[in-house]
C-alpha cells in the first residue's frame, strides 16, 4: 500500500478520497488555487500545496506538468485524479507514468480505447457487447449521413463522437429537419470539442439510462450491480438509485456479463462504468439494453453503489492502483437494499436551473444521510466551479424504504446563504411517477411545471422569520411588560418582491401574539421550544439582514428596516415621515431644494442607532417640518415635498 497520495482535484471528491486513505493509514497532498486557498479539501489534506496563478481550471486544476512536480516534491508514490480534470486524458497518465509514479486509474490505452464515442462502440461490437443500431462510422458527408439515418429509421439521434454532457447532441424525428440539425449538432461539437464529427443512433422511445459499476485488475473484471440514472434534465443527472427499479435477474445477469466483456475487451484496471441506454417501454428485457459509452474514472454517483454492496471503492482503487488483487470475486459481491443520491446544486431553478454563487451562512444535513460534500458553512460557492453544494445519499431495505428515507433527508437539510435546487429535488423524490418506478430520461421534462414550483411561505413562517428578526426566540423572564400594558414591537419583511409586516403582542416570556397583516399565529414556549398550533416552529439561521426559514426546503426572506427606506404620506412620496419614535440628529434638506429620488434628507436616531432617511422620488422641498434636535413620534411629518 503506498504511504502518501497527491489528489489531483478539488471540492467533493477530493475529500471523499481523502477520507478512504486517512482510514488505510495513507497520507494525503492536496493541491488547490488561488480560489481555492481556504477550501475545506485543504485543511483536510496532510499537505498542501498551491498551483497555478489564478482560478480559473486552466491556470490550476489542469497544469498536469506542475501537480506531478509537486507529487514528486511531497514525496507522494500514487497520484488519484478524482473525476473531472485529468480523471481521463491519457496524456497525463502517460507523464505521471513516465515521472515514476503511479496513476491511480485506469491505462491511458484504455482511456483512449473509450475516448471517441464511434471507436468505442466498434470495439463493443467486436467484445459482443450490444451497441444501439446506428452508424459510427468516418464518413461525414451529409447526404451520405441523412441516408443512414433513412436506413436506422426515424426517430433518430445525432450524437458528436467526441460529446459529453449534451453537447452536439440534437433528436431528429422527421428527414426534412435532419440536414438543418446535423449542422447544428456539428457546429456546437466543433465549438466544444474542437472535432466536428457525429454518429447516428437509433433514438429510444422511452429510453432509460442504467450502468453498470465495473472493477478491474488489468486483465479480469467484476461489476457490482448496476444504477439507473434516469432522472435528467439537459443530459445531467440529478438524483440516482441502485439497482433500479424493476431489474430482473436475467437481466442484471445480461447488462453485468455485457460490462465485464467490455471491461475485460481493453485490459480496465480499477473503477469504471458502463453506461447502456435501456428500452423501457415494455418493462426491462436482455434483448433491450444496448451500450452508449465507458466512463473510465470513478462516477459522481458511485456512492449508491458503496451503499448496496457494502464495499468502499476508494478502497479498492488504491489496493489495486498498489498491485493487489481484486479484494472479491464476483459471487462474493453482495447486494443488500435500496440507495438514492440526490445532487444539491447551488442554483436558480426557475431561471432555468442558472448556477448561483454565494456564501453558506448555515449548512447541515441529518444523520439518517450521508452527506459528501466539499463545502462547509462559511464557504463561498465560487463562480469558477462546479456549483455542486452536496450528494444527499440515503439506504434502506427496500425501494420504498429508501425513497422515503430521502424525501426526509431533504426536508431536513438546511442550507443557508445562496438558492439551491433543494426543492427542485423534493418535489422530484415525492413524484407520483417516481415513487412507482416508472422512470425514463423524459420524466423531468414532462413534469417541469409541478417540479419548480416554489413552495409558498404560511403565516407560522412569517412569524418564525418575525421572532427571528426581531430577536424573540430567546425572551427573557420579564419580556412584555411595560408599566400598563403588553409590548407590541413590528418589523417589516422582503419575501421576493413582496414585503409583509408582522406584528407581535409579547405577553411574557413563553406567549407571543402575532399579526401577520390579518392573520393570527398563537406562538407558545413549551420546555424550551416554541409551539404554534400544536407544532414546534421551524429552525430559522439569520445572517445580517437575510433570514432563512427552514421549512419548504429553506424559505428566504429579508429584514427591512424602514428607517432606511423613504416615507411617502398615503404612498405618494410628498412627506418624509418618522416611521418611529426618535430624537432628529440632523436635517439636511432646505426649503426650496431641489433633491433627486435616494438623496439623504435627514438623520433619526433610534433604538441606538442612525438611520437615514432618503426621498422618495424627485422633487423640491416645499417645507422642512423638523429640526436638529427635535423629539419626533412614530409618523411625524418631517420634510414635505411641493406636488409632483
Amino acid at each position: 500500500m503506498f504511504t502518501k497520495i497527491l489528489i489531483a482535484n478539488r471540492g467533493e471528491i477530493a475529500c471523499r478520497v481523502m477520507e478512504t486513505a486517512r482510514s488505510l493509514g495513507v497520507q494525503t497532498v492536496a493541491v488547490y488555487s488561488t480560489a481555492d486557498a481556504a477550501a475545506k479539501h485543504v485543511a483536510m489534506a496532510d499537505e498542501a500545496v498551491l498551483i497555478g496563478t489564478g482560478p480559473a481550471p486552466a491556470d490550476s486544476y489542469l497544469l498536469g506538468d506542475e501537480i506531478i512536480a509537486v507529487a514528486q516534491a511531497t514525496g507522494a508514490q500514487a497520484i488519484h485524479p478524482g473525476y473531472g480534470f485529468l480523471s481521463e486524458n491519457p496524456e497525463f497518465v502517460d507523464a505521471v507514468e513516465a515521472a515514476g509514479l503511479t496513476f491511480i486509474g485506469p491505462s491511458a490505452s484504455a482511456i483512449r480505447a473509450m475516448g471517441l464515442k464511434d471507436a468505442a462502440k466498434a470495439l463493443m461490437e467486436e467484445a459482443g457487447v450490444p451497441v444501439v443500431p446506428g452508424y459510427h462510422g468516418a464518413n461525414q458527408d451529409a447526404d451520405f449521413l441523412a441516408q443512414q439515418a433513412a436506413e436506422i429509421g426515424y426517430p433518430v439521434l445525432i450524437k458528436a463522437v467526441a460529446g459529453g454532457g449534451g453537447k452536439g447532441m440534437r433528436l431528429v424525428e422527421d428527414a426534412a429537419d435532419f440536414a438543418d440539425a446535423l449542422a447544428s449538432a456539428q457546429g456546437e461539437a466543433q465549438t466544444a470539442f474542437g472535432n466536428p464529427d457525429c454518429l447516428i443512433e437509433k433514438y429510444i422511445q422511452k429510453p432509460r439510462h442504467i450502468e453498470v459499476q465495473v472493477f478491474g485488475d488489468g486483465t479480469s473484471a467484476v461489476h457490482l450491480y448496476e444504477r439507473d440514472c434516469s432522472l435528467q434534465r439537459r443530459h445531467q443527472k440529478v438524483i440516482e438509485e441502485a439497482p433500479a427499479p424493476g431489474m430482473t435477474e436475467e437481466m442484471r445477469a445480461a447488462m453485468g456479463n455485457a460490462a465485464v466483456r467490455a471491461a475485460e475487451a481493453i485490459g480496465y484496471k480499477g473503477a469504471g462504468t458502463v453506461e447502456f441506454i435501456v428500452d423501457g417501454s415494455n418493462g426491462l428485457r436482455p434483448d433491450g439494453f444496448w451500450f452508449m459509452e465507458m466512463n473510465t474514472r470513478l462516477q459522481v454517483e458511485h456512492p449508491v453503489t458503496e451503499l448496496v454492496t457494502g464495499v468502499d471503492l476508494v478502497d479498492w482503487q488504491l489496493r489495486v492502483a498498489a498491485g493487489e488483487a481484486l479484494p472479491m470475486t464476483q459471487e462474493q459481491i453482495p447486494l443488500i437494499g435500496h440507495a438514492f443520491e440526490a445532487r444539491l446544486y447551488a442554483e436558480d431553478v426557475p431561471k432555468g436551473f442558472l448556477p448561483a454563487t454565494g456564501t453558506l451562512s448555515h449548512l447541515s444535513f441529518p444523520a439518517m444521510a450521508r452527506a459528501d460534500s466539499g463545502v462547509r458553512a462559511g464557504d463561498t460557492i465560487s463562480p469558477w466551479y462546479d456549483p455542486m453544494i452536496a450528494k444527499v445519499i440515503v439506504h434502506g431495505p427496500s425501494r420504498a424504504a429508501a425513497l422515503s428515507r430521502l424525501s426526509a433527508a431533504l426536508d431536513q437539510t438546511q442550507v443557508a446563504g445562496t438558492v439551491t435546487n433543494l426543492a427542485f429535488l423534493g418535489a422530484l423524490a415525492a413524484d407520483p411517477a417516481f415513487a412507482a418506478g416508472d422512470v425514463d430520461t423524459g420524466l423531468i421534462a414532462r413534469e417541469i411545471d409541478a417540479l419548480v414550483a416554489a413552495p409558498e411561505a404560511t403565516p407560522v413562517h412569517k412569524a418564525a422569520a418575525a421572532q427571528a428578526a426581531l430577536g424573540l426566540e430567546q425572551a427573557a423572564w420579564d419580556s412584555g411588560f411595560t408599566l400598563w400594558a403588553p409590548l407590541h414591537q413590528s418589523v417589516t419583511l422582503g419575501e421576493g418582491e413582496a414585503t409583509f409586516t408582522a406584528t407581535v403582542e409579547v405577553r411574557g416570556p413563553d406567549l407571543q401574539h402575532w399579526d401577520i397583516e390579518g392573520a393570527q399565529v398563537i406562538c407558545t414556549r413549551v420546555n424550551g421550544q416554541w409551539l404554534a398550533a400544536g407544532k414546534r416552529l421551524p429552525d430559522v439561521a439569520l445572517s445580517g439582514d437575510a433570514i432563512t426559514v427552514f421549512a419548504g426546503y429553506g424559505l428566504s426572506f429579508t429584514r427591512i428596516d424602514p428607517l432606511d427606506q423613504a416615507s411617502g404620506a398615503a404612498g405618494d412620496g410628498n412627506v418624509i415621515e418618522a416611521p418611529m419614535p426618535g430624537l432628529v440628529k440632523a436635517v439636511f434638506a432646505r426649503q426650496g431644494q431641489e433633491v433627486k429620488e435616494g438623496d439623504r434628507l435627514a438623520i433619526l436616531e433610534a433604538m441606538k442607532m442612525e438611520h437615514s432617511l432618503l426621498a422618495a422620488r424627485d422633487g423640491i422641498v416645499a417645507e422642512v417640518l423638523a429640526a436638529d434636535g427635535d423629539q419626533v413620534e412614530a409618523g411625524a411629518a418631517l420634510i414635505r415635498l411641493e406636488e409632483a
